[in-house]
């Protein structure tokens, strides 16, 4: 290859962003493109020097090459890129993908503009057609589009080649924690337009109804559009929801008066004020139809651009980020384009049931970490409501500070940024633009964001590189201090400091990876106590897992659909993560940290956030018989008339109920009194739980579909009869059966009730450091020493004591028998100072086999923690015991339920039943800490005949120290006394 393109190397010349490339502009063409879509001839060569040879295979386009070749595998990077040279120069071995194929150009083309459109393409693409060179362009995910009209015959054919060269300069500023890939990523298509043709549209449209619509006209010829606006008698008309719009004809006289008229690019504009105008916003998201013609003097069309247009404003006032004049909250995700058989290819239907998930739980925000989206995906976020924060394709993390004012890279920041906006200006759900993402900070960053300010006045701007360094500094290039994973206690304090100058939106928080996302509601209880704080972004939407066969390690590719369900992968097939296809560089399982399940299945945690999200909240308000319940309205623009409910009872000692429900009308922001409902009687608690749902269709879910879950004490147990520990005459019951070392023996168990205090390390424990020194403490082989076996009437006393690397843990267990066979056992565990933070304080035993179903009265049906249950409401619950397992791609603790007061196991004419003294912490599942911790992947476990019960005193909680804060204190398990107790029965 070593045409004028190649000379150059272009993919190691950073001052190079492209050559023949057109601008960007926000006029889409896509519904009317001739699609190149499908099948091409494929080489895959080992570097840009080398020539194809005359060996082609076939490659889908869409798609990334890694996902359909073997030659070049997926590769994981965090933040090291994947071979050692330095900016901007890349590796001599480096995979090159020529893609190539004939194209029919259609005979009524003839004497119009022919252009080619490559969506996406990493890292540097080079065009040639028959053999010319067209063009070069870089910047992964943004669309480059070449003029083929001096190339190609219309009624001919033509031969289209693609080169991708996967490593350039650009890898460096692409440097993203993802997958690396390689190839073309969005789709391929050839448009024709007339030689005069609108290449851009600029919609502007206020709140208050005032829109503004600026055109620009150019000439594929390269001769000037004439003299004045546009060549004499052309004009530029639109329609907006059928409503004419004309030029703006003073906007003509003003650019003549003041010399603004040019000799080669036509402009004109056009407005309008729409009365009583129905506002855009994420909740209530309207869109009108805007249509923009360009006419030739004799009335005709010579090109048309279609546009949906939502009336909203974007500001900062003061420290608070306005939409429309009012303060929002933030409840926003990380989204990367991916999907487990094709990576970064993603369909339209898939964005959208992205987009769906997401609005299901809540989020109404979204960052396109870290890079812009596919364009559909603007339209999507448009249609169904939601803010986004659209990000440049700019990271450099693993030489940050050398490039952010390195000059050679200026251009490329400069040219991303642009793109970036010049594409997306239009759409009314992006309200804030990004820079990038882990840059550091440098006169890069500040020359893009003095170009989008004054492109763009009428959005933010973001960085977190520059408002990192000072979240109350006024004159750096972010408007928003957009930290990420900032403590929420550092937070507060900076709000409440009275230094504060912009709005404190974290751009990452909260790091979904494993079994995650503690302490989520502790935080959002901060942010919405605490005027300043607006909310964040958590990391992230999806696990990338991807599909990968067993036996030869390659991805499945497009042939695994539907060989996975419910999160799990099918038989000889497993979640793909950093190493899995034998990379010796890599980061492992840090790439699987997100709310979904590389199949989009939800996450408990999801659960967990659409109750801390949701549009409507309950309290209890006074007391005994004056209490009354009041319901608020937590959204900012609806009222409450789009939903509906019914009341949802649940009794410890009874049943579950229901009766209907009326939502008052309370308007957004508001709450009223809600008739409370005759409660039934019952012995113990009573929690009133609303079950709120859509009263009618709405664009992202059907009627009936459930919205979210508020639920209220209305008794506490100690108001009614105790759950546990009546008094029982016992002096004729003969004590429990014990083996000789004083361990329970039960005919339903499979192995004794044993003291517990090691869980199978989550990924937060493993990267936090708990895990490291829980072994060193010996937590997870911690030994039993009988002292002491005492009988005395109805009950046996065991105290034994269990070596740990930080001192002896004395243990108590007393079992007592009781009336209809019942045992009940009492323990106390004393921890010596020196275990300070263990994994957990509680009870472990082993059923014997068949045992299939798990119903309790606690929280659930969701997994739920210590510091991650509020998405889990407290009720009657009923799963079969493989359900109760949640298949984090990388095995480890899972399947928790928080605040279990009692529990049934049953199976095969077995019934296990289990009263605990109070709320607490209980799992079953199929699979010992053991053999979790040993695990790499799923298909690497085998699930015991039996279940493996837990009923601990207490368990730490998850937190997300894999990347961001610890738990809190309240949440840690502490040394010295720890007494629990419950009673088993077989029925």
């Amino acid at each position: 290859m070593t045409d004028a393109l190649f000379a150059l190397r272009p993919w190691e010349a950073p001052e190079v962003t492209s050559w023949g490339r057109l601008p960007m502009h926000a006029v889409d063409r896509r519904d009317r493109a001739l699609s190149l879509d499908g099948r091409w001839r494929f080489q895959l060569l080992p570097s840009p020097d080398r020539e194809p040879g005359p060996g082609w295979s076939w490659a889908q386009l869409p798609g990334s090459w890694a996902l359909q070749v073997a030659e070049d595998p997926p590769r994981y990077t965090n933040v090291r890129m994947p071979w050692p040279q330095f900016p901007p120069d890349s590796p001599a071995e480096n995979p090159t993908g020529v893609y190539e194929r004939e194209v029919d150009l259609p005979a009524e083309w003839a004497g119009r503009r022919i252009v080619l459109q490559v969506g996406a393409a990493e890292s540097v693409l080079l065009v040639h057609v028959d053999g010319r060179p067209a063009g070069v362009s870089k910047d992964s995910h943004l669309a480059a589009e070449f003029d083929l009209s001096g190339l190609v015959r219309p009624g001919e054919k033509a031969t289209v080649r693609l080169t991708v060269v996967k490593w350039s300069d650009a890898s460096h500023i692409e440097d993203q924690d993802q997958w690396w890939l390689g190839g073309i990523t969005r789709s391929v298509l050839l448009y024709a337009t007339d030689p005069l043709y609108l290449a851009d549209v600029s919609v502007r449209a206020r709140r208050d109804g005032e829109l503004r619509v600026d055109c620009r006209v150019r000439s594929a010829a390269g001769a000037g559009a004439g003299t004045g606006t546009l060549p004499a008698g052309w004009y530029v008309s639109g329609e907006l929801d059928g409503e004419l719009l004309t030029q703006d004809r003073e906007f003509d006289r003003s650019n003549a008066e003041d010399d603004r008229v040019s000799d080669f690019l036509g402009e004109a504009r056009m407005g309008t004020v729409v009365p009583d105008v129905r506002t855009w916003n994420a909740e209530t998201p309207e869109l009108y139809d805007l249509t923009v013609r360009l006419h030739r003097s004799d009335g005709t069309v010579a090109d048309t651009s279609y546009h949906r247009v939502g009336f909203r404003d974007v500001e900062i006032r003061g420290r608070d980020l306005l939409v429309n004049g009012e303060r929002v909250y933030i409840r926003g995700v990380n989204r990367h384009d991916f999907h487990p058989l094709t990576g970064r290819t993603v369909s339209y239907e898939d964005m959208r049931a992205d987009l769906l998930t997401l609005k299901r739980f809540g989020f109404n925000a979204i960052r396109t970490s870290h890079y812009p989206g596919d364009p559909a995906l603007y339209d999507l976020t448009d249609e169904l409501g939601f803010y986004v924060v659209d990000e440049a394709d700019i990271e450099s993390h693993d030489h940050a500070h050398e490039i952010a004012d390195d000059p050679r890279y200026l251009g490329a920041f400069v040219d991303r940024v642009s793109r970036m906006a010049l594409r997306d200006k239009n759409h009314p759900s992006v309200i804030v633009w990004s820079l990038g993402n882990e840059s550091d900070y440098g006169a890069g960053h500040d020359a893009a964001a003095g170009w989008l300010r004054r492109h763009d006045p009428t959005r933010p701007v973001q960085y977190e590189g520059a408002a990192k360094l000072d979240w109350a500094a006024t004159d750096d290039a972010s408007d928003i201090a957009c930290p990420m994973y900032a403590p929420i206690e550092d937070c507060v304090a900076h709000a409440l400091s009275g230094e504060q100058t912009r709005p404190l939106i974290q751009c990452e928080y909260s790091h979904a990876m494993g079994n995650s996302n503690g302490t989520l509601a502790d935080t959002w209880a901060a942010i919405e106590a605490t005027p300043g704080l607006q909310g964040g972004f958590i990391w992230e939407f999806w696990d990338h897992g991807i599909l990968q066969r067993v036996n030869d390690g390659r991805p499945a590719g497009r042939g695994g659909a539907g060989l996975y369900e419910n999160g799990v992968a099918g038989p000889g097939l497993r979640w793909a993560y950093g190493g899995d296809f034998g990379e010796t560089v890599h980061d492992g399982a840090f790439i699987a940290d997100g709310v979904v399940f590389p199949d989009r299945t939800p996450k408990p945690v999801m659960f967990e956030h659409r109750e801390i999200a949701a549009p409507v909240r309950l309290s209890v308000e006074g007391e005994g018989t004056w209490r009354v319940l009041r319901v608020h309205n937590r959204q900012h623009f609806r009222d409450l008339s789009w939903l509906a409910a019914e009341w949802e009872f649940a009794a410890a000692d009874g049943g579950t109920w229901t009766l209907p429900a009326r939502l008052p009308a309370v308007p957004p922001g508001g709450s009223a009194v809600i008739d409370r409902p005759e409660v039934p009687g019952g012995a113990g608690e009573i929690w009133l739980t609303l079950r709120v749902t859509t009263a009618a269709d709405e664009p992202w879910a059907p009627c009936g579909t459930e919205v979210c879950l508020p639920q209220v004490q209305w008794y506490e147990a100690d108001e009614r009869e105790p759950v546990v520990g009546a008094e029982e005459d016992l002096g004729h019951i003969p004590p429990p059966e014990t083996d000789e070392n004083g361990l329970l023996l039960h005919p339903l168990l499979a192995s004794p009730p044993a003291l517990s205090l090691w869980r199978a390390p989550t990924d937060n424990d493993v990267l936090g450091g708990m895990a490291e020194r829980w072994r060193d403490l010996g937590l997870d082989r911690a030994q039993r020493e009988r002292v002491s076996v005492e009988r005395k009437g109805a009950t046996v006393r065991v105290r034994s004591r269990w070596t740990t690397g930080a001192g002896a843990v004395e243990h108590e267990q007393a079992f007592t028998a009781l009336v209809d066979g019942r045992v009940l056992v009492e323990e106390t565990a004393v921890l010596p100072e020196e275990l300070t933070d263990v994994a957990r304080v509680g009870t472990v035993f082993e059923t014997v086999d068949d045992f299939d179903r798990l119903a309790w009265y606690g929280q659930g049906p969701w997994e739920s923690y210590p510091d991650r249950a509020a998405g889990a409401p407290v009720g009657h619950h009923s799963a079969p015991v493989e359900e109760l397992f949640t298949p984090y791609l990388r095995p480890q603790e899972s399947g928790g339920r928080h605040g279990v007061r009692h529990f049934t196991l049953s199976g095969d004419g077995h019934v296990l039943s289990v009263r605990l003294d109070g709320p607490r912490q209980v799992s079953v599942t199929r699979h010992r800490a053991e053999d979790l911790t040993a695990a790499a992947h799923h298909d690497e476990l085998t699930p015991r005949p039996g279940c493996v019960v837990h009923i601990d005193a207490a368990h730490r909680g998850l937190g997300t120290a894999s990347c961001g804060p610890d738990t809190s204190p309240a949440y840690l398990v502490p040394p010295g006394v720890h007494r629990w107790s419950w009673t088993l029965r077989a029925l």
